[in-house]
């Protein structure tokens, strides 16, 4: 099955930023609009997560994203379905030993 190249975000909370945009809050979901459930199988409704399909999934990543002001937690299982590798490293070693 190939990767999905976007996706949208479901959220366990939500916050309206100060230009009136409702923006995700706590652990966000990568979503494909016109599925019932996220990429790493949870489904929308029973999970109570809230739908937001205006916010790309690259918009809510911590290091990144310009939607991420609330962002708690990002679930690892829809990053590893979006395509982040296990060994992609958020650190780079700068003064390697002999």
């Amino acid at each position: 099955m190939a990767r999905p190249r976007r996706a949208a975000v479901a959220a366990t909370g939500s916050w309206i930023d100060p230009d009136g945009f409702r923006s995700p809050a706590g652990e966000v979901h990568a979503w494909l609009p016109g599925t019932n459930q996220t990429v790493c199988g949870l489904p929308i409704k029973k999970s109570g997560l809230g739908r937001f399909s205006h916010i790309d999934w690259s918009d809510v990543q911590p290091a990144t994203g310009r939607d991420a002001d609330r962002v708690a937690s990002v679930c690892r299982r829809c990053l590893a379905g979006m395509g982040q590798r296990r060994d992609d490293k958020p650190w780079t070693r700068h003064d390697p030993r002999p």
